[in-house]
């Protein structure tokens, strides 16, 4: 999260450690050794939710990584200001899924960015959402093995590490926070039928609650998806992820785990268009 083919989803997925003790009771603060990462095989970019979880702290190899690059003598791109242009927001939705995304670099952007958002997405944990938006925003060449590597990945034991049940739920009284920010993006490649574009994330990720052992945290990472004009709308060939760029944390009180929870069911997201 090379990638393969242009039809291989191949990605590695690393995570960030986690602590010990009461999180909610002291402000957190970044260090370069809480960092520590994991590797779990996984096949889309954005699986940060799931492994940040489970067994924190190790450094186990996973999938083929790789680095998704514009063609060789591209142009360099500067990055433009994430502002309104003056082009109408998509408005066609596939399931909850923003679709009719413009053939132009702008539309790539912003489909790259939402796709970002739905690979990060709670429904990632279960089975038959996690399909749907599989099948939703992947090219169709790669969408069958893809569905089945996930399903592979996200077995019960896997989820039992994570702290849900089989089913990918959270245990009674505690709610499953997975949940990708974009703060920007821009065009690596652009041809007009395919497109390479980084999308800058942070996210949320942990299990909130009363008694909780695994906290709601936040991470920061970058990911790269390949994209292409596939049936009218923009598709992902492959993606990776890299970690970073993570700034310093602030001084800001970490919240009680009720507070946390509370703020995820009562906050939506956004859909994303530049």
């Amino acid at each position: 999260m090379s990638l393969g083919d242009e039809h291989d989803g191949q990605t590695r997925t690393r995570l960030p450690d986690g602590n010990s003790g009461d999180p909610y009771a002291t402000p957190r603060r970044a260090a370069r050794g809480s960092r520590s990462l994991i590797a779990v095989v996984g096949v889309v970019a954005l699986l940060i939710a799931a492994i940040a979880l489970a067994n924190r702290g190790n450094d186990t190899p996973g999938g083929d990584s790789g680095t998704a690059t514009g063609g060789a003598g591209a142009p360099a791109r500067s990055a433009a200001p994430t502002a309104a242009t003056g082009v109408r927001p998509v408005t066609g939705r596939n399931g909850e899924i923003p679709t009719g995304f413009a053939r132009d670099e702008q539309g790539a952007q912003s489909a790259a960015t939402n796709y970002a958002v739905a690979l990060g997405s709670v429904d990632m944990f279960q089975r038959g959402p996690r399909e749907a938006i599989v099948r939703a925003i992947h090219d169709p060449a790669v969408a069958d093995g893809l569905v089945k590597r996930l399903d592979e990945s996200y077995s019960a034991a896997f989820l039992a590490n994570v702290g849900l049940t089989a089913d990918g739920l959270a245990p009674t009284g505690l709610t499953f926070v997975s949940r990708t920010i974009p703060v920007g993006a821009k065009v690596k490649d652009y041809t007009g039928d395919t497109a390479t574009v980084e999308v800058w994330c942070t996210g949320l990720v942990g299990l909130a609650g009363e008694g909780s052992t695994k906290p709601v945290t936040s991470t920061w990472f970058t990911i790269t998806e390949k994209l292409r004009w596939v049936g009218g709308d923009w598709k992902i060939v492959s993606s990776e992820q890299a970690e970073g760029p993570t700034p310093v944390n602030g001084d800001n009180r970490a919240s009680m785990a009720d507070e946390i929870a509370k703020a995820v069911e009562g906050y939506g997201g956004f859909t994303y268009a530049r």
